[in-house]
Protein backbone atom coordinates (compact mmCIF):
# COMPACT_ATOMS: atom_id res chain seq x y z
CA UNK A 1 0.00 0.00 0.00
CA UNK A 2 1.42 3.71 -1.02
CA UNK A 3 1.71 5.52 2.54
CA UNK A 4 -0.47 8.24 2.67
CA UNK A 5 1.42 11.99 2.21
CA UNK A 6 -0.70 13.60 5.17
CA UNK A 7 -2.64 11.58 7.77
CA UNK A 8 -5.19 12.95 10.32
CA UNK A 9 -5.21 11.13 14.18
CA UNK A 10 -7.80 12.55 15.99
CA UNK A 11 -9.10 12.19 19.26
CA UNK A 12 -10.45 13.53 22.26
CA UNK A 13 -7.83 13.88 24.95
CA UNK A 14 -6.82 11.19 26.88
CA UNK A 15 -7.25 8.38 23.84
CA UNK A 16 -4.08 7.92 23.00
CA UNK A 17 -3.31 9.59 20.26
CA UNK A 18 -0.18 11.21 20.41
CA UNK A 19 1.68 8.28 22.01
CA UNK A 20 0.06 5.93 18.93
CA UNK A 21 1.57 8.32 16.73
CA UNK A 22 5.36 8.72 18.33
CA UNK A 23 5.26 4.94 18.09
CA UNK A 24 4.24 4.58 14.85
CA UNK A 25 6.46 7.21 13.46
CA UNK A 26 9.34 5.76 15.33
CA UNK A 27 8.76 2.48 12.64
CA UNK A 28 8.33 4.80 9.68
CA UNK A 29 8.78 7.37 7.65
CA UNK A 30 6.10 9.41 8.89
CA UNK A 31 6.84 12.63 10.79
CA UNK A 32 4.79 13.18 13.67
CA UNK A 33 3.65 16.88 14.54
CA UNK A 34 1.18 17.36 17.39
CA UNK A 35 -0.93 20.37 16.45
CA UNK A 36 -1.51 21.37 20.02
CA UNK A 37 2.59 21.78 20.76
CA UNK A 38 2.65 23.80 17.58
CA UNK A 39 0.25 26.18 18.41
CA UNK A 40 1.43 26.44 21.84
CA UNK A 41 5.09 26.90 20.11
CA UNK A 42 3.31 29.88 18.09
CA UNK A 43 1.61 31.42 20.98
CA UNK A 44 5.11 31.28 22.92
CA UNK A 45 7.10 33.50 20.14
CA UNK A 46 3.89 35.65 19.99
CA UNK A 47 4.22 35.97 23.81
CA UNK A 48 0.81 35.25 24.48
CA UNK A 49 0.85 32.23 26.14
CA UNK A 50 3.38 30.12 27.97
CA UNK A 51 1.63 26.85 28.19
CA UNK A 52 -1.23 25.20 26.71
CA UNK A 53 -4.26 26.34 29.39
CA UNK A 54 -3.21 29.87 28.92
CA UNK A 55 -3.46 29.18 24.99
CA UNK A 56 -6.91 27.43 25.21
CA UNK A 57 -7.68 30.93 27.23
CA UNK A 58 -7.19 33.14 24.96
CA UNK A 59 -9.50 35.00 22.63
CA UNK A 60 -10.95 32.20 20.07
CA UNK A 61 -10.58 35.11 17.39
CA UNK A 62 -6.82 34.70 18.85
CA UNK A 63 -7.22 31.18 19.03
CA UNK A 64 -8.03 30.90 15.60
CA UNK A 65 -5.12 33.39 14.49
CA UNK A 66 -2.31 30.59 16.27
CA UNK A 67 -4.49 27.77 14.87
CA UNK A 68 -4.12 29.02 11.18
CA UNK A 69 -0.56 29.96 11.38
CA UNK A 70 0.17 26.73 12.47
CA UNK A 71 -1.66 25.17 9.68
CA UNK A 72 0.36 27.47 7.09
CA UNK A 73 3.22 26.56 8.46
CA UNK A 74 3.09 22.89 8.10
CA UNK A 75 0.98 22.81 4.62
CA UNK A 76 4.15 21.63 2.27
CA UNK A 77 5.03 18.82 4.85
CA UNK A 78 4.87 15.42 3.14
CA UNK A 79 4.23 12.25 5.28
CA UNK A 80 2.68 13.74 8.27
CA UNK A 81 1.09 12.22 10.83
CA UNK A 82 -0.95 15.20 12.54
CA UNK A 83 -1.82 14.86 15.77
CA UNK A 84 -4.69 16.77 16.65
CA UNK A 85 -8.41 16.72 18.94
CA UNK A 86 -10.32 17.63 15.39
CA UNK A 87 -13.17 19.05 17.22
CA UNK A 88 -12.28 21.26 20.42
CA UNK A 89 -15.07 21.90 22.79
CA UNK A 90 -14.21 25.28 24.26
CA UNK A 91 -17.19 27.06 26.54
CA UNK A 92 -18.31 28.60 23.34
CA UNK A 93 -19.77 25.19 22.34
CA UNK A 94 -18.00 22.61 19.46
CA UNK A 95 -15.37 24.00 17.51
CA UNK A 96 -13.60 22.02 14.60
CA UNK A 97 -10.22 22.18 14.94
CA UNK A 98 -8.97 19.94 11.78
CA UNK A 99 -7.78 22.99 9.06
CA UNK A 100 -8.80 20.17 6.59
CA UNK A 101 -9.16 23.30 4.53
CA UNK A 102 -5.26 23.98 4.57
CA UNK A 103 -4.40 20.90 5.12
CA UNK A 104 -6.54 18.48 3.46
CA UNK A 105 -5.76 15.12 5.03
CA UNK A 106 -5.49 11.70 2.63
CA UNK A 107 -7.03 9.63 5.27
CA UNK A 108 -8.50 10.74 9.24
CA UNK A 109 -8.34 8.18 11.62
CA UNK A 110 -10.32 8.77 14.82
CA UNK A 111 -8.86 7.03 17.78
CA UNK A 112 -10.99 6.15 20.59
CA UNK A 113 -11.22 4.01 23.95
CA UNK A 114 -13.40 3.66 27.08
CA UNK A 115 -14.66 6.23 29.42
CA UNK A 116 -12.73 3.90 32.12
CA UNK A 117 -9.35 4.59 30.01
CA UNK A 118 -9.69 7.73 28.70
CA UNK A 119 -10.35 8.93 32.53
CA UNK A 120 -7.71 6.40 33.93
CA UNK A 121 -5.14 8.17 30.73
CA UNK A 122 -6.16 11.74 31.87
CA UNK A 123 -5.38 11.36 35.65
CA UNK A 124 -2.40 9.46 35.54
CA UNK A 125 -0.41 12.35 33.21
CA UNK A 126 1.59 14.39 34.74
CA UNK A 127 2.72 16.65 32.39
CA UNK A 128 -0.82 18.03 31.37
CA UNK A 129 -3.97 19.54 33.12
CA UNK A 130 -6.51 17.33 32.29
CA UNK A 131 -10.43 17.97 32.41
CA UNK A 132 -12.00 15.45 34.08
CA UNK A 133 -14.87 15.15 31.64
CA UNK A 134 -18.74 13.22 32.84
CA UNK A 135 -18.89 10.04 30.86
CA UNK A 136 -22.04 11.63 28.86
CA UNK A 137 -20.35 14.77 28.37
CA UNK A 138 -17.45 12.79 26.94
CA UNK A 139 -19.79 10.26 25.12
CA UNK A 140 -21.01 13.06 23.25
CA UNK A 141 -17.93 14.81 22.69
CA UNK A 142 -17.11 11.73 20.58
CA UNK A 143 -20.48 11.42 18.50
CA UNK A 144 -19.71 15.09 17.58
CA UNK A 145 -16.05 14.41 16.67
CA UNK A 146 -17.15 10.92 14.49
CA UNK A 147 -20.16 12.90 12.79
CA UNK A 148 -17.84 15.76 11.58
CA UNK A 149 -15.10 13.75 10.51
CA UNK A 150 -17.61 11.67 8.62
CA UNK A 151 -18.49 15.53 7.09
CA UNK A 152 -15.21 16.15 6.55
CA UNK A 153 -14.24 12.84 4.80
CA UNK A 154 -16.97 13.28 2.66
CA UNK A 155 -16.68 16.23 1.83
CA UNK A 156 -13.01 15.72 0.55
CA UNK A 157 -13.20 12.04 -0.25
CA UNK A 158 -10.79 11.00 2.06
CA UNK A 159 -10.23 7.94 3.54
CA UNK A 160 -11.93 7.75 7.12
CA UNK A 161 -11.41 4.84 9.66
CA UNK A 162 -11.86 4.28 13.14
CA UNK A 163 -9.56 2.81 15.98
CA UNK A 164 -10.27 1.68 18.94
CA UNK A 165 -7.59 2.13 22.09
CA UNK A 166 -8.38 0.04 24.84
CA UNK A 167 -5.13 -1.90 24.19
CA UNK A 168 -2.48 0.34 22.67
CA UNK A 169 0.02 -2.90 21.56
CA UNK A 170 -3.36 -3.95 18.90
CA UNK A 171 -4.30 -0.17 18.33
CA UNK A 172 -0.44 0.51 17.39
CA UNK A 173 -0.81 -2.63 15.28
CA UNK A 174 -4.26 -1.47 13.55
CA UNK A 175 -2.66 1.68 12.82
CA UNK A 176 0.70 0.46 11.32
CA UNK A 177 -0.76 -1.32 9.04
CA UNK A 178 -3.26 1.40 8.25
CA UNK A 179 0.19 3.43 6.93
CA UNK A 180 1.08 0.98 4.89
CA UNK A 181 4.20 0.42 7.46
CA UNK A 182 6.06 -2.82 7.47
CA UNK A 183 6.26 -4.37 10.76
CA UNK A 184 9.61 -6.15 11.57
CA UNK A 185 9.42 -8.81 14.22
Amino acid sequence: MKPWERVAVVGIPGVGKTSLCRAASRNSNYQHINYGELMLEIAQKRELATNLPEMFLLDISIQHSIWKQAALQIKDEKNVLLDLHGVDSPVEGYLISLPFKILPPDIIIIIESSYENILERRSSDLLKERFIERRESLKNHMQILRFTMSSISSILGCNLAILNNDNFEICLKELEVLLGINIIE
